[in-house]
């Protein structure tokens, strides 16, 4: 049974759905206020990590709730997937600019961290040391969700938001 999660900007939270069939077309209203734009999420089941010292994919080892549009994301895979094909490895600026054009494309907005880091790549430095000096970065590093108050975005003035744990049929 495929489930989906959405999130409603009025509310603040996350909900899950399931459907007896696949229905990637299809938003519910919000079962709590019934707005009727939800934004549709990349949901827990389907995104997975590991965090450090974690063996099992519990709790701890899930990646955080991302409030973004996962259609455009893919669409942005798409559009640029055959462009990502023809970059030189030894030019960190062409690398810069395909991250530029996907967070333009996916509609994300790149964090101070990755916002340094690209423009560094496009100044010439070598993505494997920006790599090596700046270590791992966590999602908020990456892009920040502080941008209009559309639906699925967080803003910094607002909690992140909150998930009903009821499951709920589309």
């Amino acid at each position: 049974m495929p489930m989906y999660e959405f999130f409603c900007s009025e509310c603040n939270r996350i909900y899950t759905f399931y459907s007896r069939t696949i229905n990637t077309e299809k938003t519910p209203p919000c079962p709590t206020c019934n707005r009727p734009d939800l934004k549709r999420l990349i949901s827990r089941f389907a995104v997975k990590s590991r965090s450090k010292g974690s063996d099992d994919a519990g709790e701890t080892g899930e990646t955080p709730e991302l409030p973004i549009d996962s259609s455009r994301v893919e669409q942005a895979i798409g559009a640029l997937a055959s462009e990502a094909e023809g970059i030189d490895e030894n030019n960190p600026r062409q690398a810069a600019t395909l991250m530029r054009r996907f967070s333009a494309l996916a509609g994300l907005k790149l964090g101070d961290k990755m916002e340094d880091a690209i423009a560094r790549m496009e100044a010439g430095e070598d993505p494997a040391s920006l790599e090596q000096e700046m270590g791992d970065l966590d999602e908020g590093d990456l892009f920040t969700f502080d941008g209009s108050a559309s639906p699925g975005r967080a803003t910094r003035n607002r909690a992140a938001p909150s998930r009903d744990e009821t499951l709920y049929e589309m």
